[in-house]
C-alpha cells in the first residue's frame, strides 16, 4: 500500500487479502505480501504472525512465507476435492508400484496448482512439491495441464503476472507459453523437462469430470534421464482415464 494511507477495510477485509495474496504464489517474502495484499508492512507482519500462530500459514527458515497445512485442510475438506482425492487414491498407489516415482494430484486454485496428493518411493528425485503445497501454472506439468484446460483469461493472468523463469527450460514467454498449451490440447499430455527442478522430469495428464470438462491433473515426476521409457506416459493416460471415470461414477 503505496504512500501510508489510510486503509478503511474492516479486520476480515485485511485477513482475507493476505490469504488472498498466496493464490498462484507460495513461498512469499513480507513485502511480497504486504504488495498483493495492498496492507502496510506493519499490518501484514502482524497479521501474517497471526496467521503462523493459528497454523494457517509456517515461515520457513529462510523468512518465507508458505501455506501451512491448517489452511490447506479447509480446502480439502471441500467435498468436491476430499471425494476426488479418495477415488483417485488406488489409482495413485498403482502409479506408484509400477515406477516407484513421485506421483501427483492436483487442482487448479487461481493461478496455482494445489497439490491435493504426493505419493513417492524411497528412491525418488527430491522435488519441492509436497501435499497442500501451491506452485505456479507455467513451470510444473500438473500446472501446465490445468492451464491448458483453463479459460483463456487464465493465461492472460499468468501473463500479466510477469511467470518467473525458475531453470532455462521454463517457459514464460507469451509466443511460446500459447505454442505448448496448444500442444497440451492436442496431445492430451504434458511432458516437461527440468522446468521446476534440476534433472527432473515430469509427464502429467487432465482428469475429467461426467460432463468432460477437466477438473485436476494426474503426474508422475522422475529423474530426467528416464524421460524416453514409455510406461511414464502410458502409466499418467491411463491413471487419469480410470480416475476420471471413476470419479464422473462417484458424481452422478
Amino acid at each position: 500500500m503505496a504512500g501510508g494511507a489510510a486503509d478503511e477495510r474492516g479486520v476480515a477485509s485485511r485477513v482475507f487479502a493476505i490469504a488472498d495474496a498466496f493464490e498462484g504464489g507460495d513461498g512469499l517474502t513480507l513485502s511480497e505480501v504486504a504488495r498483493r495484499a495492498r496492507l502496510p508492512l506493519s499490518t501484514t507482519h502482524r497479521l501474517l504472525a497471526e496467521w503462523v500462530e493459528w497454523g494457517g500459514l509456517v515461515r520457513g527458515e529462510d523468512g518465507r512465507y508458505r501455506v501451512g497445512i491448517k489452511l490447506w485442510k479447509l480446502g480439502v475438506r471441500q467435498p468436491t476435492a476430499r471425494r476426488l482425492r479418495e477415488v483417485a487414491l488406488p489409482y495413485l498407489e498403482d502409479l506408484l508400484e509400477a515406477t516407484g516415482e513421485h506421483v501427483h494430484l492436483a487442482v487448479r486454485d487461481g493461478l496455482g496448482a494445489v497439490y491435493l496428493e504426493r505419493l513417492s518411493g524411497p528412491g525418488a528425485v527430491p522435488v519441492i512439491s509436497d501435499v497442500g503445497s501451491v506452485l505456479p501454472l507455467h513451470a510444473t506439468g500438473v500446472g501446465l495441464v490445468l492451464l491448458a484446460y483453463s479459460p483463456p483469461e487464465t493465461l492472460e493472468a499468468v501473463l500479466a503476472a510477469k511467470p518467473r523463469k525458475f531453470l532455462p527450460n521454463t517457459l514464460t514467454g507469451e509466443r511460446e507459453l500459447r505454442e505448448r498449451l496448444a500442444s497440451i490440447r492436442a496431445v492430451g499430455l504434458s511432458v516437461s523437462v527440468e522446468e521446476m527442478t534440476r534433472g527432473a522430469f515430469s509427464v502429467a495428464a487432465p482428469i475429467r469430470d461426467a460432463g468432460g470438462d477437466v477438473i485436476a491433473a494426474v503426474s508422475i515426476i522422475a529423474r530426467a534421464e528416464r524421460r524416453a521409457e514409455p510406461q511414464f506416459a502410458l502409466g499418467v493416460r491411463m491413471a487419469a482415464r480410470g480416475i476420471s471415470g471413476a470419479f464422473g461414477t462417484a458424481s452422478r
